[in-house]
C-alpha cells in the first residue's frame, strides 16, 4: 500500500491538492528503497503517528522537531517523544526539566508525549523517517515540502495554532506562519549543547496556555500519566 494512504483523513482531505505533487511519488519510491536496503525509523505504520492522534480539526499547538530519533525503538511518530521503556533522551529531559521550573510538574517517570498529543499539541518533526543511526539521513528527500504544507494548513486555520519553534532549524519556518490569529514561541533548542543559552527560563509551557486562554481555547494539561 503506498505510504501516503495511511494518512488520516482530516489530513488527507486538507492535504489533497499536495498529495499530487509529483514529489510525494518520488518520495514513495525513495523510502521503499530505504525500507528494501535499510532499516528506517520509525516503522510505516507509525510515520504518521502524530497527525492520527492530533487531527487537524483539534491541532492547538505545534511542536516542531527535526527529524526521528535514529536509534533502536526511540521514533515512534512523534517528535521528541519515546515509547514507555525507552531512556528519556537529553533534549526531552530538559523540556521536563523546564517543565518543573515552569509550571512545577515533576519530571515523567517515561518519555511518552501521546496524552499531550491527544489534547492538540502536534508533535511533528519536519522530515518524518531517518535511516538507523543516521541523523538527517532522509533530508532533503521530500519531507520537508510536505510537513511545510502541514505548516501552511494551520497556518490557514481560523482559530488560534501556538507554534513552537525551538532552535534555528524550526524557526526558519516561521516564514510560513502570517495569520494575525497565531502565537509563535521561539527560544533555542533544548538539546545539552544550546539549552543553557535561553531554553531554561523560557517557560514555554505556561505560555502556550496563556496563549489559548487568551483565545478562549481550554488549556493544556502537561501532566503525563503511567
Amino acid at each position: 500500500m503506498p505510504l501516503f494512504d495511511a494518512l488520516p483523513e482530516s489530513w488527507k482531505h486538507a492535504l489533497e491538492a499536495e498529495l499530487h505533487n509529483p514529489y510525494i511519488a518520488k518520495l514513495e519510491t525513495f523510502l521503499e528503497a530505504e525500507r528494501a536496503g535499510h532499516t528506517v525509523y520509525p516503522p510505516p505504520e507509525a510515520v504518521f503517528r502524530a497527525l492520527e492522534l492530533t487531527p487537524l480539526e483539534k491541532v492547538k499547538v505545534l511542536i516542531l522537531g527535526q527529524d526521528p530519533y535514529h536509534g533502536p525503538g526511540q521514533a515512534h511518530g512523534l517528535s521528541f517523544s519515546v515509547p514507555k521503556g525507552v531512556r528519556t533522551p537529553p533534549s526531552l529531559l530538559n523540556m521536563f526539566k523546564e517543565l518543573q521550573a515552569d509550571v512545577g510538574i515533576a519530571r515523567a517517570k517515561h518519555g511518552f508525549l501521546e496524552g499531550w498529543a491527544q489534547q492538540g499539541v502536534l508533535m511533528m518533526n519536519a522530515v518524518l523517517t531517518v535511516r538507523q543511526g543516521e541523523a538527517n539521513s532522509h533530508k532533503a528527500k521530500g519531507w520537508e515540502k510536505f510537513t511545510d504544507a502541514v505548516i501552511q494548513v494551520l497556518n490557514d486555520r481560523p482559530s488560534r495554532v501556538v507554534f513552537v519553534l525551538w532552535g534555528a532549524y524550526a524557526q526558519k519556518k516561521s516564514a510560513l506562519i502570517t495569520g494575525p490569529q497565531h502565537v509563535i514561541l521561539e527560544s533555542v533548542h533544548p538539546s545539552p549543547l544550546s539549552a543553557d543559552r535561553g531554553f531554561f527560563g523560557s517557560r514555554p509551557f505556561s505560555k502556550i496556555n496563556a496563549a489559548l486562554e487568551a483565545a478562549g481555547q481550554s488549556p493544556i494539561e502537561w501532566t503525563l500519566e503511567g
